[in-house]
């Protein structure tokens, strides 16, 4: 007895200690830090390590650090001042990404030591991120080079081609004389391996980051300057054309989550999706399994499998659509991935044997397609009709739209539908529509003829109840004409207050927006009157307005008040969200979402406007053709975010040089143009575009980046130049061009001026 109490003392005692054990210990070496999995990774684990550093961004306040033949990159958020080869004490935590970074708390500098030796380096161990972190040595040929500077920072972008893949090598430093003429060379690359990766965590690539020049040697120089050439006819290019890969084919298999004969398949294990590009045309169902084979590549910054073979399999396993938001979609983790997403039709529309309906959900725009199969010249089904206004849930696969690059940031996707099955109807639009009032009003109708059969004696009220109830109607159904019309909303909403005056036999009436705007006859003193209320009615969020009626203070409520007041609620909530909707579908059409000015269709409209104007009063316009410079090297730099930045700036700074009323459009990804109607001659044109293209002169502050912009600028000048819109454009364009290509000569005479390019702060992405 004595023996079995201990062993309760001591069970208990045990339970009690582990009740209160203490933290977990902290991670001292980068080997048990690449231990960790995901999982493992996203509980944060401290850490407390020592290592060496081999690369360090001041101004990202990050580093590359390794120790005992194992990388690692550091977040550190702190002021201190690092050189490569540094020893330092790191604490902090672990983060999950690619592979688990660390996120210091604090870094202390020990003392200053020696860089480890670089490893020897072969495409195949980085593409396999098996020296991830890490100093290494590679030998490539320079494909090409871009030199940029900002802020009196130098930054040098080389793209690399070795034996197996391509690479590219980030060299950041103020050394005054980069190395020239590398393209072609071979050369021999030290630093640090970093991968590239997408918003699924998915690896797309490789790079390097290099502390300065001196860690590029050039191992054999190019035979022949790429300058000296010769000149090859632009229709025989492609004679050079030559290709030697050894990528290995591969095979995966999956569930069939969308499938389009002779296009693509998609293709779904788990939580991983790829996108399948074949040519393929026998008959799949979806919700098969299948084994695809083919080649490993990139499809808009995402992992697919190109040239693939198929193989069917007869077992059915269909995947259920993971249910998301519009926010998830955007935030790109689930491209390729079968989802499931509710949202409300605001329109649809059938386009090139394609149905596409056009979604809001959670402030995402999305559109939900869906291509019907057609036989050879027969026209394809009828399309599946949605009420505007239905909330609904789609399924299908999640696409990136426009090439965005997927990663830190929103991008625009779609859903590619299945089957027109895939788009369910959740709730259907508010019964308050023109159809259901006319069957309304005609049943009032028979309802009143109903009556007037039953008597003489009640004739004569029927039919001024008939003919008040018909007028009613009839300026109710002007109403929902005008809700429809171009009638301004503030004449809308004071016919319906004088309305319900009317149908309340003459009492004031009154409607008073959430913004403050108020409507109808209110009168001055309430407060010898009996007040009713109702607010007008909302799908969601909070109340757009309320809806008034005064009677004197002796009457009773009745029934008729209310439903009177109900009625005109629903007819000006219609009214204002309506009119919400078109006017935002109507801006959408005609002004650009990113920069917020005007875009091509409504710049078009403009000018063709413009030319007849000109045309009867014999007068002079002129058009201005801006081209950014080199933009995509900001994208390719910085990222589509702060790509998309830039435009904004740009767009601002070039609107404030304009007049009133002058036009600014954005009519392609980097490509504007001004419309400047009021003008005497070409010079008042010339002096315009000198604004526009003067005003890159001061640098942009885009984020944390300093960036040096340029444009080339061209003008046509209506109808000197051209009496066409097409031609107008096209003058404006060539002059444009013309431009920039006096620019390119005037560069390669003064080679040491490198104005109009932009440079990173901070650097490539790192992994």
């Amino acid at each position: 007895m004595k023996r079995m109490l201990r062993l309760l003392i001591a069970i208990s005692l045990g339970c009690a200690s582990a009740a209160w054990a203490a933290p977990p210990a902290a991670l001292t070496t980068l080997h048990a830090i690449h231990a960790l999995s995901h999982a493992e990774a996203s509980t944060g684990p401290p850490v407390a390590f020592e290592a060496t550093v081999t690369y360090w961004r001041g101004q990202q306040k990050s580093m590359f650090v390794e120790d005992a033949g194992e990388g690692l990159h550091v977040r550190a958020d702190s002021n201190i001042k690092l050189a490569a080869g540094d020893r330092v004490l790191v604490h902090g935590s672990v983060q999950d990404s690619f592979r688990p970074i660390v996120a210091a708390d604090s870094v202390t500098l020990l003392h200053h030591g020696v860089l480890p030796q670089p490893v020897p380096a072969t495409f195949d161990q980085l593409i396999r991120s098996e020296l991830d972190g890490m100093r290494v040595t590679v030998r490539a040929v320079v494909r090409s080079k871009d030199v940029r500077f900002s802020s009196g920072r130098t930054a040098t972008q080389i793209h690399l081609l070795m034996d197996g893949g391509t690479l590219d090598v980030w060299v950041e430093g103020d050394d005054p004389n980069p190395l020239q003429d590398l393209i072609d060379n071979e050369v021999e690359v030290t630093g640090v391996a970093s991968a590239k990766f997408d918003g699924k965590m998915k690896h797309v690539g490789v790079g390097l980051d290099v502390l300065s020049f001196a860690d590029i040697k050039i191992l054999k120089s190019a035979e022949l300057s790429p300058w000296a050439l010769p000149v090859t006819s632009m229709d025989e290019i492609l004679n050079t054309y030559h290709v030697k890969t050894l990528t290995q084919r591969v095979r995966v298999q999956g569930t069939v989550t969308y499938y389009q004969p002779g296009t693509a398949l998609v293709l779904q294990n788990g939580a991983n999706s790829l996108w399948i590009m074949t040519h393929y045309e026998k008959p799949i169902r979806v919700g098969d399994q299948a084994d695809v084979t083919g080649f490993a590549t990139l499809h808009d910054e995402y992992l697919a499998i190109a040239s693939a073979e198929i193989k069917e399999s007869p077992v059915y396993s269909p995947i259920v659509p993971l249910p998301t938001t519009g926010r998830e979609l955007a935030s790109s983790k689930h491209i390729f991935d079968l989802v499931s997403i509710e949202g409300q039709v605001v329109m649809e529309v059938r386009e090139n044997s394609r149905d596409e309906y056009v979604l809001v959900s959670d402030g995402q725009v999305f559109s939900a397609v869906y291509r019907p199969p057609s036989a050879a010249g027969l026209l394809p089904p009828p399309m599946n009709r949605i009420p505007l206004g239905s909330r609904v849930r789609v399924s299908g696969i999640c696409i990136p739209l426009d090439n965005s690059r997927p990663f830190n940031h929103e991008v625009p996707f779609d859903v590619l539908m299945r089957t027109p099955d895939d788009i369910g109807i959740l709730a259907k639009p508010s019964l308050l529509t023109v159809r259901n009032l006319i069957y309304l009003v005609g049943l009032l109708l028979a309802v009143v003829l109903v009556v007037g059969a039953r008597g003489w004696t009640i004739e004569h009220r029927v039919r001024r109840q008939t003919a008040a109830l018909a007028y009613i109607e009839q300026r109710r159904s002007r109403i929902l004409e005008d809700i429809n019309g171009s009638r301004p909303l503030v004449e809308i909403v004071e016919e319906i207050t004088e309305l319900v005056s009317f149908k309340l036999r003459g009492s004031p009436c009154w409607c008073r927006i959430a913004d403050g705007a108020q409507f109808g006859n209110c009168p001055r003193k309430l407060t010898s009157l009996r007040v009713v209320q109702v607010e007008l009615p909302v799908h969601a969020g909070k109340p757009i307005g309320t809806m008034f009626a005064a009677f004197d203070v002796l009457t009773k409520p009745s029934a008729s008040e209310s439903e009177a007041l109900s009625m005109a609620a629903g007819l000006a909530a219609l009214a204002i969200e309506t009119r919400r909707l078109y006017k935002d579908l109507l801006r959408r059409s005609e002004f650009d979402l990113l920069t917020d000015i005007h875009n091509r269709f409504s710049l078009e409209k403009r000018l063709e406007a413009q030319i007849e104007e000109a045309g009867l009063k014999a007068s002079v316009f002129g058009l201005i053709y801006i081209d950014l410079d080199k933009f995509k090297q900001v994208n390719d730099i910085y990222g589509h975010l702060i790509g998309d930045l830039y435009l904004q700036e740009v767009a601002l700074r070039m609107k404030r040089q304009l007049r009133n009323v002058d036009m600014l459009a954005r009519i392609g990804g980097d490509e504007f143009a001004a419309l400047v109607p009021v003008v005497r001659n070409r010079a008042d044109v010339d002096e315009i575009a000198l604004r526009l293209e003067r005003c890159f002169d001061e640098p942009f502050a885009v984020g944390e980046f300093l960036l040096y912009g340029a444009a080339s600028v061209g003008i046509a000048v209506y109808p000197e130049d051209a009496a066409t819109a097409d031609s107008l454009v096209s003058a404006a364009d060539a002059a444009m061009y013309a431009a920039k290509h006096g620019k390119r000569q005037i560069e390669q005479m003064l080679r040491g001026n490198q104005c109009g390019e932009f440079t990173p702060a901070g650097g490539s992405p790192v992994g």
